[in-house]
């Protein structure tokens, strides 16, 4: 069992109008196969909790603590803090010229692992990940996305928790930019990959639509970088109802 804790985090970005808060204190706890889904409006803070915990330079953490099984990994450098078991899926997957998707994925599998995986297991495995995802095999020879599509990306992010077997996998709106089918094929990798490792998932999303196809434990609203109030999937089917209004009222 694993536990993530993230207490009283604050964390500002510099602007041209001087250094801004986002978030303002937030506290979360996600252990070993909970799901965490966390909903809010734009401008909210999701992404910026989200790439606060992966390591993003951008982003200036001003106060409060984030361990993983009791280390320090605001102490850590972004590759420190995935070895330690720390995934992230982008929400806008950057592209990488020049780089084959097979090579990236070996390459960071080594990274993660400490060793290079056996080269006829690998490549199993890897097919029958793109398989489950409905990928062209073809794709693992392309440039790590360059010229896919969103729902392509979407699936290439997937791919690699999958292959890389998370503690805690990151889902910074993972949903966006899908059409229906493509949603429920990667809903489908992230419960495969949940279910095979046991890992956390904090799933960051503007929309209920994917917590159909992946069960919540815990839903938490963010507004105005804070969590503004927590329950069950039940609150998810209120915010569907009832939208944002009465929390962006108060903040």
């Amino acid at each position: 069992m694993s536990t993530l804790e993230i207490r009283g985090l604050k964390v500002s970005v510099d602007t041209k109008e001087g250094t801004k808060p986002i978030l303002r204190g937030v506290d979360l706890t996600i252990k070993s196969g909970e799901t965490h889904a966390i909903m809010g409006p734009n401008g909210s803070g999701k992404s910026t909790l989200a790439y606060s915990l992966a390591g993003h330079p951008k982003y200036k953490v001003t106060d409060g603590s984030v361990t993983l099984d009791g280390q320090d990994v605001l102490a850590m450098k972004v590759d420190e803090r995935a070895r330690a078991g720390l995934f992230l899926a982008m929400q806008y997957p950057v592209e990488v010229p020049g780089v084959s998707v097979s090579n990236f994925l070996r390459t960071a599998k080594t990274a993660v692992a400490g060793e290079a995986p056996k080269l006829r297991t690998w490549i199993k495995e890897v097919k029958e990940a793109m398989d489950n995802l409905k990928m062209d095999p073809a794709f693992a020879e392309r440039n790590v996305n360059e010229g896919f599509s969103g729902g392509e990306k979407k699936r290439h992010e997937i791919l690699q928790m999958e292959l890389l077997a998370p503690k805690f996998a990151i889902l910074d709106e993972t949903d966006s930019g899908l059409d229906i089918d493509a949603l429920r094929v990667v809903s489908e990798g992230v419960n495969r990959a949940k279910a095979a490792t046991g890992a956390g998932v904090l799933l960051i999303t503007h929309y209920t639509r994917i917590l159909r196809y992946i069960d919540a434990d815990f839903v938490h609203v963010f507004v105005d970088g804070q969590i503004a109030e927590q329950g069950g999937p039940e609150l998810a089917d209120s915010l569907e109802a009832e939208g944002y209004d009465r929390f962006l009222a108060k903040a």
